[in-house]
């Protein structure tokens, strides 16, 4: 369905923004030379009354993000995080779309929940309340278990949100086919490959029964992490389109007045949701990945309480290694360091030169150290960034994109706390506890050590193994192929040998 008729969804799009008076905005906001502002005014301006025309007491960009559609909202989450790329009037107004849209009609709520659960609803909770927060796909409930009394929140997925999420991402994948024909240097960025992340990410976030895993998954990670919590799925009342959990009590981050009448550190507690996305990022390499406002709350013993599990990242442990190490050396200012480990990564093509990217990176990472948040644009930040990657030749790392985007959303929502947030000082001491485990003689002890219980498996085959090799050896003119993969496998043999001592010796340790 990627054909040419998505042409009038993009055109919609642009047109959308233009009747809205949104486009105007998003151009200066983003600092956009004026040649590009003044085409894309001039080509959008004949479209103009093709736009949806939204919600007309709403301001322009909201107006233009909420008649758009859900996948539209995600960017606009996103954007509500960072006042210091859009400032803090849009950054406000976008807030809403984080826990505050419309609702959709209660009864279809519970003609969902009947159908999913196979039962009454009166016979699954009481006190069912109407909604109390409604965001892009879902909207959630306050209610109590018929059976046992308990509390819970019961979340609910949007009527026909899947087909709508289909629609634009539709679009979104023609869109890229057309930058990458019509841009052949923007083929770096690989702009399919980003959608089709986005689209496996929003894949997920469609089924609530992938949700409640992820859940479940965290709270199991995170379980010992003091100042933290995450909600219990109840699986008997959980399916595809309706997920229960346990009630959190608390205050949502993003109400900043009732935080600072709480009386908690907010320097303390912008710094620990930094710090404790970066713990389970290269701790366990599977993190919240939609950590804005909305949420996250502050529970009245004082943890962060993490809820919306639909968008989770996963990270191998080679790239948290990497990633940790290009943390590090921004932090020490070693940027010969950081352009070495881009280079070892296959971040950078080789053929680059590894020092003049490191003065590169030095041009990038200088400006923000000893300053004040209020005093770094980010805007300008990010547009050189993406300077310095254009000229090296580097693609997009779609295995870190859920990495660097929640990383861009912590930053935003810690320095909605503490405006003078440092977030290199904040990141330390997780990325060094990280680095001293991971990345220091006892990591290389532990690699050596499961790389011998690997191989160790296949000890009990070493005979079969060795007999099959003599066996071919006895053939008449063994073909040189046969002889190089003998030669592969007495070593291999004489490897797996080899570990599973060395896994002795180190067991004794």
């Amino acid at each position: 369905m990627r054909g040419p008729h998505n042409i009038w969804r993009l055109i919609r799009t642009g047109a959308t923004f233009e009747r809205t008076g949104a486009m105007k905005i998003v151009l200066e906001k983003l600092d956009v030379p004026p040649s590009v502002r003044i085409a894309a005014r001039v080509l959008g301006w004949p479209f103009k009354p093709l736009g949806l025309r939204g919600d007309l007491s709403q301001p322009p960009m909201l107006r233009a993000i909420t008649a758009l559609g859900p996948a539209y909202i995600k960017f606009g989450q996103l954007m509500s995080t960072r006042p210091d790329v859009v400032g803090v009037e849009m950054a406000d107004e976008l807030k809403v779309l984080q826990d505050s849209l419309p609702p959709f009609a209660q009864s279809a709520a519970i003609a969902e929940i009947e159908h999913e659960l196979g039962a009454k609803l009166d016979d699954i909770y009481t006190n069912f309340s109407e909604p109390i927060a409604a965001a892009s796909i879902a909207q959630v409930h306050d209610a109590v278990l018929a059976s046992n009394g308990q509390r819970v929140a019961v979340k609910v997925l949007r009527p026909d949100v899947e087909r709508a999420f289909r629609r634009d991402i539709d679009a979104f994948y023609f869109g890229a086919g057309m930058v990458e024909l019509l841009s052949p240097a923007s083929r770096r960025l690989r702009p399919k490959a980003v959608i089709e992340h986005f689209d496996s990410v929003v894949e997920g976030e469609l089924d609530l029964r992938m949700e409640a895993s992820a859940a479940a998954e965290f709270a199991a990670n995170t379980e010992k992490d003091d100042g933290f919590y995450v909600p219990t799925v109840k699986w008997e009342e959980s399916g595809r389109t309706v997920m229960t959990l346990d009630w959190a009590n608390g205050i949502s981050v993003g109400n900043l007045p009732a935080m600072q009448a709480s009386g908690v550190d907010l320097k303390e507690f912008g710094a620990r949701i930094i710090q404790m996305f970066l713990r389970h990022a290269l701790r366990d390499g599977f993190f919240h990945a939609d950590m804005h406002q909305g949420n996250l709350k502050l529970a009245p013993n004082g943890d962060l309480i993490a809820l919306d599990f639909g968008i989770m990242g996963r990270i191998d442990e080679y790239t948290r290694r990497v990633y940790a190490e290009i943390l590090m050396g921004f932090i020490r200012k070693d940027y010969k360091r950081v352009a070495e480990v881009h280079f070892e990564a296959g971040y950078v093509p080789a053929d680059q030169d590894v020092d003049a990217f490191a003065q590169a990176l030095r041009s990038v990472g200088e400006p923000i150290f000893g300053q004040g948040a209020e005093q770094i644009s980010m805007a300008k930040l990010l547009s050189h960034l993406f300077d310095v990657t254009e000229r090296f030749g580097m693609e997009t790392r779609t295995e870190l994109i859920l990495l660097q985007r929640t990383m861009v959303v912590v930053e935003g929502v810690a320095r909605s706390l503490d405006s003078d947030l440092n977030i290199w000082t904040v990141a330390r001491p997780e990325v060094e506890n990280y680095i001293k485990e991971h990345l220091g003689p006892r990591a290389m002890a532990k690699d050596l050590a499961k790389t011998a219980r690997v191989l160790s498996r296949f000890g009990p085959r070493l005979p079969e193994i060795v007999e099959g090799i003599l066996q071919r050896n006895t053939q008449p003119e063994p073909k040189p192929a046969k002889q190089s993969k003998r030669s592969q496998l007495l070593l291999f043999a004489a490897g797996g040998a080899t570990a599973v001592i060395f896994a002795w010796v180190l067991h004794q340790f």
